[in-house]
């Protein structure tokens, strides 16, 4: 029982410890920290009084972007998102990679596809790591990304869609062409689609983990 103890005690501690660096980018109270993009026919962005973001549909793109520092390398994202109305992407995360950028895409092109853009000049339509997956509307999707040296990996729900690229170089990640730049360095944005956004944070990573490395380092 004493060592029981033991070992509950232990794993609370390692779950604190976990968490303890986590920075949490929503104040639950307005959009300090953040502006909202200034996409044309952008649509409104605000923070509801349960603390979540909602943005509004855009003719056609609305979001926001990042007014402080983001880290760039070694850290983590966690998000919940909910498409409240619309059928196209509800989620496009962009983050920094070293000196680069890439957007994470969850429900463009019609609603489904999930993927990453760009890698190699090649948009989350075109590159190997898009899927098509069945996103429902008024749900919640938690969305991780985890960026360590040479490899970008994403999870929505876990595994209902994954994706784990070994970059090497961050000059092969890019930006779509397009207004998604006016989300950098760290944004958020929808394509004729209604939103809501909630427990969006940053963890920085101490301690890489087996699949942090390309294939092949120790």
């Amino acid at each position: 029982m004493k060592m029981l103890k033991t070992l509950v005690l232990i794993a609370a501690c390692v779950a604190v410890c976990a968490f303890a660096d986590a920075q949490e980018l929503f104040n639950g109270k307005d959009l300090s920290g953040w502006k909202v993009a200034p996409f044309d026919g952008g649509g409104s962005v605000s923070v509801l009084s349960n603390g979540w973001v909602l943005c509004d549909a855009g003719d056609p793109l609305s979001g926001i972007a990042y007014t402080n520092t983001p880290p760039t390398m070694n850290y983590e994202i966690s998000l919940e998102a909910m498409r409240v109305k619309g059928s196209d992407f509800f989620i496009a995360l962009t983050i920094p990679v070293v000196s680069n950028f890439c957007t994470v895409i969850i429900g463009g092109w019609g609603g489904s596809l999930c993927g990453v853009s760009s890698v190699d000049y090649m948009d989350a339509s075109e590159n190997q790591w898009s899927e098509g997956r069945n996103l429902e509307n008024d749900r919640w999707y938690l969305l991780r990304v985890r960026v360590t040296p040479g490899v970008l990996q994403v999870w929505l729900d876990n595994d209902y869609y994954t994706a784990r690229i070994e970059y090497g170089d961050c000059k092969r990640l890019s930006l779509r062409s397009g207004d998604i730049d006016k989300t950098m360095p760290l944004g958020l944005a929808t394509y004729r689609t209604r939103a809501l956004w909630r427990h969006f944070t940053v963890t920085p990573i101490a301690t890489l983990l087996p699949g942090d490395k390309p294939r092949g380092e120790p």
